[in-house]
């Protein structure tokens, strides 16, 4: 039986590999992680966020050309300050600062002061400058007239104390704390500014392990404190609410079954944010576009237009390349840091976001183990390429619905990393098919490499399932070819040369089976028998067994002559060998017998007894080969002549037999024709007691038939001499 058809090493296979598969995702390591994010960078690059010019959110850049322009980095803060007050001046909404000013300005009076301070003949200058307001203060001063938003920055090592938020939080469910990105301590601008400013931010983000930028924390915890991120804390400014909204696990109303699951949602106002676990908003990046920058040289030339800014939330930033504030991002391999908040910023007023649901994990690992599963029993039931075939149609399928769920519902469903376990399950466990059925066309040839001929266990080989492994019934035609004499010969040889013989007989009467199609059951000491339609279908079974009747007394013919030549040329006389054939077709059982360690492909039932009973009979009437009813029914175009009736054991009605006398050739010739009335008058004369008629008859039969039917026709020249009433075996 097949090795595929039973819960075998490819099934066991395909199991093991999906475990090892679900625990590898579960572990999620560096490479399958970026084989994740790969894909959905490349559904970001095929279709990315789309910038609405109406979104009130721009950036006023310090760029290459206002460094040009108001000299280098970093500028005096009354700069920073002229900036701030034309902007509220204009009407923007917000004003954020992506900028940590950590160190007092080096350029206020007081610190330019502090250069001279040692020089006494400057003391009133220094006393004088360093009673001036510090331009710390005149930014501090702008900050605090305008909706201002400043940043800080958490750090790793860092062990300063962080400033107070300027945010409550209400929190349902979990402490978030535990889920955020986490830092000891912070860099902060100065205290004067943080003060003064309307909100506070972390400027952080947290790069994917190939420093691409992909989701931003809009939650951090620094030094033990929660701090909104510095897009979020602008969202909070501009929509004037003073409370960001944090639902944790177990805030649902559900428990999550005693499991922390992080972080759900933020909500600031109306505006709903979905997160990852830890706090983050993954970002649906729009292409860079300069609609989104002002120069900030240009905000301080007269002929700025208010309108740029008017009701717009700003952030001030820098894209100069000396700075070193850039980042890459999937779209772009670098772009200024203050884009990435603004960008932030713009998917939260928009909606249009960007999530990996909570549950995406579980639904492609179900996925992965139930398509798995199937296309490993799939692959027993209907081979590779069919398992094939559904296999890539479900890969399809899951491309498709990832694809479908990115851009109408902006989910994050990995399709690539259960596909490629798929296609390892696949390839493991069609590997294994293939290894199985290989030892299957092994095992195939192995039992018939010696019976059927080379074409046919090819055949067999490539499509076994033609060969029924157990028992069925089928029509086939059975040959039995016994040595006439054979003990007589074997008395006159050794043992070893009594082996030699048979090898010399039986090699090119075997090869003669094979070349017709047959089947060769057993060897029986001087005999061997042979089947038609089985293992493989033969619509022409009954002929083809004929011919090889035919052939192998032909042979026959050849190796007497052959053994008459050598005998002679030893001085001796080589006894003629003579083969009786017998034929006969119907239904018979046909399969292995014997156990699955060792069986033999045979036949069994009445048909092959016949066919024995019929060889026997050759004796009897002298012909060589003698065939049953339905042989000679089924071969219509070779020559038969009819013998007789003979009663079969277990039937009631005698079934007639024939002798095979000719192939095609001999059944189109006139002689033949003639030969076969004159056999039907002595059949004719037989039957009714003509003994006249049936010795007229058989002279003419005797003439006709010559030495070829000499002895079939001294048959009946003997029941004639008895003068039977009838003929029956």
């Amino acid at each position: 039986m097949s090795a595929l058809r039973s819960p075998s090493i490819h099934v066991l296979l395909a199991a093991a590999l999906l475990v090892v598969a679900v625990l590898l995702r579960v572990a999620d390591p560096a490479p399958v992680s970026r084989l994740r994010l790969s894909v959905f960078d490349t559904y970001l690059d095929l279709a990315p966020r789309q910038l609405d010019p109406t979104l009130p959110v721009r950036i006023v850049d310090i760029d290459d050309a206002s460094l040009h322009k108001l000299g280098q980095w970093p500028w005096p803060r009354t700069r920073l300050a002229e900036i701030v007050e034309r902007l509220k001046e204009a009407g923007a909404r917000t004003i954020t600062l992506d900028l940590i000013l950590a160190e007092p300005d080096r350029w206020s009076a007081g610190e330019f002061a502090k250069l001279f301070s040692e020089q006494p003949d400057l003391k009133l200058l220094v006393d004088k400058a360093t009673a001036l307001p510090s331009n710390d203060a005149r930014l501090a001063a702008a900050i605090a007239a305008s909706p201002s938003i400043i940043g800080l920055a958490g750090e790793t090592a860092g062990t300063a104390p962080p400033p107070k938020p300027h945010v409550g939080f209400a929190i349902a469910g979990d402490d978030p704390l535990q889920f955020v990105p986490r830092f000891r301590g912070t860099v902060p601008s100065l205290s004067v500014l943080t003060d003064a400013a309307k909100g506070l931010g972390a400027v952080n983000w947290l790069p994917e392990r190939d420093q691409v930028v992909r989701r931003v924390p809009l939650l951090l915890s620094i030094g033990g404190v929660l701090y909104p991120s510095l897009p979020l804390e602008t969202l909070r400014i501009a929509t004037k609410e003073t409370t960001v909204f944090v639902r944790s696990s177990g805030g649902s109303g559900f428990t999550a079954f005693g499991q922390r699951t992080g972080v759900e949602q933020v909500r600031v106002g109306k505006t709903v944010l979905p997160t990852d676990p830890d706090g983050e908003l993954w970002l649906r990046f729009a292409r860079p576009d300069p609609r989104r920058y002002i120069s900030a040289y240009r905000v301080l030339v007269p002929s700025f237009d208010p309108k740029e800014v008017a009701g717009r939330d700003i952030l001030i930033g820098t894209s100069a390349v000396g700075l070193l504030d850039l980042r890459a991002t999937p779209l772009d391999p670098a772009v200024p840091g203050v884009e990435v908040h603004a960008q932030a910023l713009e998917q939260m007023l928009s909606g249009e976001h960007l999530s990996r649901p909570a549950l995406a994990t579980g639904l492609e690992l179900v996925y992965l183990v139930l398509v798995g599963g199937a296309l490993a029993w799939l692959i027993g039931r209907l081979g590779a390429i069919g398992a094939a075939a559904i296999g890539a149609a479900a890969v399809l399928a899951v491309f498709a619905s990832s694809w479908l769920a990115y851009t109408n519902a902006g989910y994050l469903l990995d399709p690539v990393y259960p596909s490629i376990a798929l296609l390892l399950v696949y390839l493991a466990t069609s590997l294994t098919g293939y290894i199985a059925t290989e030892r299957e066309r092994s095992r195939v040839r192995s039992a018939f490499g010696h019976y059927v001929a080379a074409p046919l266990v090819e055949e067999l080989a490539r499509n076994h399932d033609k060969l029924k492994l157990g028992g069925e019934t089928r029509e086939v035609t059975v040959l039995f070819a016994d040595v006439r004499g054979f003990t007589g010969i074997a008395e006159g040889l050794t043992a070893e040369g009594l082996i030699a013989f048979l090898n010399r007989l039986f090699t090119p009467l075997s090869d003669i089976i094979l070349e017709n199609r047959g089947t060769i059951d057993k060897f029986m000491g001087d005999a061997v028998m042979a089947f038609w339609n089985a293992p493989l279908l033969d619509d022409a079974h009954a002929t083809n067994a004929c011919r090889a009747a035919l052939r192998m007394q032909e042979q026959l013919e050849r190796l007497n002559a052959l053994w008459a030549a050598e005998a002679a040329a030893g001085g001796v006389t080589a006894p003629r060998v003579q083969l009786g054939i017998g034929l006969n077709t119907g239904d018979c059982c046909v399969g292995n017998v014997g156990s699955p360690q060792r069986f033999d492909y045979s036949i069994l039932g009445d048909v092959v007894n016949i066919a024995s009973r019929l060889e026997g009979e050759t004796k009897a009437y002298g012909a060589p080969i003698i065939v049953g009813e339905q042989t000679a029914l089924a071969a219509p175009r070779l020559a038969f002549l009819e013998l007789a009736s003979v009663k079969v054991r277990g039937k009631e009605r005698p079934e007639r037999i024939f002798a095979l006398i000719g192939d095609e050739a001999v059944e189109a010739s006139e002689s033949f024709a003639r030969l076969k009335g004159a056999h039907a008058h002595l059949l004719a004369a037989v039957a009714t007691d003509d003994a006249k008629g049936a010795r007229a008859a058989l002279a003419e039969c005797a003439e006709l038939g010559g030495a070829p039917l000499a002895r079939l026709y001294e048959h009946y020249h003997r029941q004639l001499e008895r003068q039977p009433a009838s003929i029956d075996a």
